[in-house]
């Protein structure tokens, strides 16, 4: 059985809690380009069409900073 090694688990850790940042930062920053309030638009009027756009955008996102940060 393999040894737990510790500065690996805490990479891990530390590269998770920057690229959940950079996706919240993303979502701030989209939210303040935007001209309408992309939470109400989503949760309130139920537009699946703008709710697939925004999951697709932080899908790309997601495997870019994963790239980023693996490399």
């Amino acid at each position: 059985m393999d040894a737990v090694n510790l500065p690996e688990i805490l990479s891990t850790v530390i590269y998770t809690f920057i690229g959940f940042g950079l996706l919240v930062a993303c979502w701030m920053v989209i939210e303040w380009i935007t001209p309408i309030s992309l939470r109400k638009e989503i949760e309130d009027d139920q537009n699946t069409a703008l709710a697939i756009l925004i999951g697709s955008l932080f899908l790309s996102l997601a495997i870019i900073i994963a790239a980023v940060i693996l490399s």
